[in-house]
């Protein structure tokens, strides 16, 4: 009755409207399960309300200068390691350049004046901690060897079908059953005594937004294993990847809109059948797939009323993971004198970590000099074909809660309230920065800052929302949201279905769609042997090829040609 009814709906006005998926949301899930589902002979529509896709992966300019604000590095992509094989599934492998940051430190780890660098490699990152806290070297390696142990089972779980496996999970599972309910804090505490160590084995919590006494030990664990060997950056910031995405999608077919916000999901009976756009304009499909979180599906583009209370329920107790402010930076010096590379940089106060967020959740944002924590790269170094010969992008992120955003967030984005908060809290920024590159601050090009109500007004998050739910234990794995919704033909993807970050977010979309398609998730994951990525090391000029080198000097000569005056450069913080 109702296909029927669409037919009848599509074949009067809407003849050019029938698609068998509309996709909300153009993020990497959304994006990846539009791909796959066009490769399938699906006819596909994607809706974003922004202005460029990309969701979280989107890149902008800046006067000139490209800013990628949630993509910042990504794991597992050398040959035959799973993003990579996710980028070869897709069909989109050929068209991505990788750079493969600086190994030795992918990441920089600063306790005040302390600094610890982090080495791609579990074998490396042990030879490394243990020559500088010799007393802990067993634990250490004790540590290092059960979050392995952790990682791996997690990753075998999918693939236990059978009856037997069912049998065998206690045995084959049983570091994941024995330490998957405690914190990442408690852990760490159990194996090891000296707090500078606990600090540098608890720092990238940063990359769930959580203190270590929130986050969950078997989530930090899949993270470590994710950047096991080192991390990579996409040439082209996060556009790179989008930019290959939505080529494949058009090459199979699909459609992209963009400046389409959805007002609501079109339900009758329990069942979707369409969307309508904020214009009124109806479209109708047989299968609804939401990139959006939760509660902008359900809450916003659902409604209550077609909700069951259990639902509704779930919905109430959900978190949502942390939001920030995010400072776009461009210098006019050389930073790499200041001892600047392709590894990203987290500076904190001490290595009381805790404390360190429990003071970022609480403060007053206008308070204090500097941020307790940090997080900052310079995508410059990392994608080195991005380079016009004389300046370097900065990105630092802080994490607020929401919270002590809130007097903020009906203010217009030009009152002088806002302009106020944003001077002041970029001259935070800009405090934090000095102590990582003496002498920024007389160097600044421009100075932009990115706030919740951004991340709001771009990605349209809940509450600016970063990583989509909170990834405590309550909400991950068999907790979190399901691809199938209970409304029928309404599917979830994105950061609050299977994981967080680019590849957990791509990862979804492909879950999304082979519950659409009905088919093993195995098949749609078949790597691609026409497919290869081309990665490069971003610290080593004579791995990069010609195009690299073609694209750096077309830069440097385009930046001469339209270089400002110098008079009209200095001090455009006004924005």
């Amino acid at each position: 009755m109702k296909e029927q009814l669409i037919k009848n709906q599509s074949t009067s006005e809407h003849s050019e409207s029938n698609y068998d998926s509309i996709i909300i949301g153009s993020g990497a899930g959304g994006l990846a399960a539009a791909v796959c589902l066009a490769k399938a002979g699906q006819k596909v529509l994607v809706l974003e309300q922004h202005y460029v896709p990309g969701g979280w992966s989107h890149s902008f300019h800046l006067n000139g200068q490209r800013f990628s604000p949630g993509v910042h590095y990504i794991g597992l992509m050398d040959e035959k390691e799973s993003t990579n094989d996710l980028y070869k599934a897709l069909g989109v492998a050929n068209d991505l350049v990788f750079f493969r940051m600086n190994k030795n430190a992918y990441e920089h780890c600063y306790f005040g004046d302390k600094k610890f660098d982090i080495p791609a490699g579990m074998q490396n990152l042990y030879e490394s901690l243990a020559k500088q806290f010799p007393h802990e070297r067993k634990n250490l390696r004790k540590y290092l060897h059960m979050v392995h142990k952790v990682s791996s089972e997690i990753l075998l779980l999918p693939s236990m079908v059978s009856l037997l496996d069912y049998f065998t999970i206690p045995y084959r599972t049983r570091h994941v059953l024995r330490y998957g309910w405690f914190s990442l804090k408690r852990v760490v505490d159990w194996y090891i005594k000296d707090p500078v160590l606990r600090g540098v084995l608890n720092f990238q919590c940063g990359d769930h937004g959580l203190s270590p006494s929130k986050a969950s030990f078997p989530v930090q664990c899949l993270l470590m294993n994710h950047y096991s060997n080192g991390g990579f950056y996409p040439l082209g910031g996060g556009a790179g990847i989008v930019k290959a995405m939505t080529n494949a999608l058009k090459k199979q077919g699909g459609e992209l809109h963009v400046k389409q916000k959805v007002k609501r999901i079109l339900i009758e009976n329990k069942q979707a059948y369409g969307v309508e756009l904020s214009d009124g304009k109806k479209i109708f499909s047989q299968n609804v797939i939401s990139n959006a979180d939760p509660n902008t599906t359900y809450l916003k583009l659902v409604g209550k009323e077609n909700l069951s209370s259990k639902l509704l329920k779930k919905l109430s107790d959900t978190k949502y993971s942390t939001t920030t402010l995010i400072l776009f930076l461009t210098l006019d010096m050389d930073v790499k004198k200041a001892g600047i590379d392709s590894g990203n940089i987290w500076w904190l106060r001490n290595e009381n970590i805790d404390e360190l967020y429990d003071e970022l959740a609480k403060e007053d944002l206008l308070k204090g000099e500097e941020f307790p924590v940090i997080f900052g790269s310079c995508p410059t170094l990392k994608d080195p074909s991005s380079f016009n010969g004389r300046y370097y992008n900065i990105e630092v992120v802080t994490f607020i809660s929401y919270d002590s955003f809130k007097e903020f967030e009906n203010e217009d984005y030009h009152s002088e309230k806002y302009d106020g908060m944003k001077k002041i809290l970029i001259n935070k920024f800009l405090n934090n920065v000095e102590k990582i590159i003496p002498g920024a601050k007389q160097h600044i090009v421009q100075a932009e800052l990115g706030t919740p109500k951004t991340n709001q007004y771009f990605i349209n998050s809940t509450n600016g929302n970063v990583y989509g739910t909170e990834k405590k234990l309550s909400q991950i794995g068999p907790f979190s949201f399901k691809f199938k919704s209970e409304i029928k033909n309404l599917y979830l993807c994105g950061a609050s279905t299977t994981s967080h970050g680019v590849a957990g977010a791509t990862s979804s979309g492909v879950e999304a769609a082979a519950i659409i398609l009905n088919v093993p998730l195995k098949e749609l994951m078949k790597s691609n042997a026409d497919q290869k990525i081309r990665i490069y090391d971003a610290e080593d000029e004579a791995t990069w090829p010609l195009e690299v080198l073609q694209k750096m000097e077309d830069r440097k000569r385009r930046f001469k040609e339209t270089s400002l005056p110098e008079h009209e450069k200095i001090g455009s913080h006004h924005h």
